[in-house]
């Protein structure tokens, strides 16, 4: 039992078992779902470009084009070839049926054939990658080169971003054991207002930024405007509900953390006639709330919230 030491009030609240649910608080940063670096597979001097920096293009549209004259010439100068070898193969093997020319002959034609066909394929694919054209409906957020400038295979020509917007926010390891894909969110930006987000990617590691994840919230519903930039910064709201029961207790019924990490509260049960110290394993604590873990039946409890103080326990 507990007495009092001294004639002071002391307030009580009646806590019961609940799911535990809280609001994760964010600021993150706006950014581009995918972003891509196009370049040419082909060495050519640029006589293509048909967008620029903050130009919108459709998917399939044509953005830019090497002078492919060098290339045509390659083209038709291997399938030249390919057709003369084939020729070669039908005269040694006529040649062959009349048992005028041998077996090596023809093997080595048919070798020369399925090589100048590979040349010609190769070729054909570099006229093709001579263009580029868009992967997907998006932006181009930079271009690194102009026309008539000599271009060598992998050098970024342009950078393009598709048209989704999402919000990267950096949670701890505990918060993103609480989400899940799929699960909404809300978004506060200024110049747009607040719109609806999905939590469309959670990382399976922690980055290198102190141990957090980088987890991104897919905003579909809006699109490209004015006073939306790469890099802007974003409000992330995102309401969760466990499947874990707790005792949501006021953070002044603490009284103190034992040796092993356990909540001390001073409380009272439905079957009790007085107040006795509990202890509780500890779940999550924030500014106003420790949150202790329970099971769904546990009985209701009649917290001290203040005056605890002015209690002791007796037969000590």
């Amino acid at each position: 039992m507990i007495t009092p030491l001294a004639a002071q009030s002391f307030d009580t609240e009646v806590i019961s078992a609940e799911l535990y649910n809280d609001t994760i608080q964010r600021t993150g940063k706006l950014d581009y779902k995918r972003t891509l670096a196009l370049s040419f597979k082909s060495t050519g001097y640029l006589e293509l470009l048909k967008v620029d920096e903050g130009d919108q293009f459709a998917k399939g549209q044509l953005l830019a084009s090497l002078d492919v004259t060098e290339l045509k010439e390659q083209k038709n100068s291997n399938y030249a070839k390919l057709v003369q070898a084939k020729r070669e193969v039908k005269r040694l093997s006529k040649l062959m049926d009349a048992n005028l020319s041998s077996e090596r002959d023809l093997d080595t034609a048919k070798t020369e054939v399925e090589v100048l066909r590979a040349a010609y394929q190769l070729s054909s694919y570099s006229l093709e990658k001579a263009q580029i054209y868009a992967p997907f409906s998006g932006v181009v957020l930079s271009r690194t080169t102009e026309l008539g400038e000599l271009q060598s295979p992998g050098q970024t020509a342009l950078k393009i971003a598709k048209l989704e917007w999402v919000v990267k926010v950096a949670l701890t390891g505990q918060e993103v054991a609480q989400i899940q894909l799929g699960q909404k969110a809300s978004i506060s930006l200024s110049h747009v207002g607040i719109v609806e987000g999905v939590i469309s990617k959670i990382p399976a590691m922690a980055g290198s930024n102190g141990n957090l994840f980088t987890i991104e919230i897919l905003l579909p519903k809006i699109k490209i405007s004015a006073g939306m930039i790469a890099g802007q910064l974003a409000a992330a709201t995102i309401a969760f509900e466990s499947n874990m029961f707790v005792y949501k207790l006021p953070i002044s019924a603490l009284v103190a953390v034992d040796e092993v990490g356990k909540a001390i509260v001073i409380a009272q049960t439905e079957q009790s006639s007085g107040f006795k110290q509990y202890s509780f394993e500890i779940f999550q604590i924030d500014n106003d709330y420790v949150y202790v873990k329970a099971n769904r039946n546990d009985e209701s409890l009649k917290i001290m919230t203040t005056g605890w103080q002015n209690f002791s326990e007796v037969g000590k």
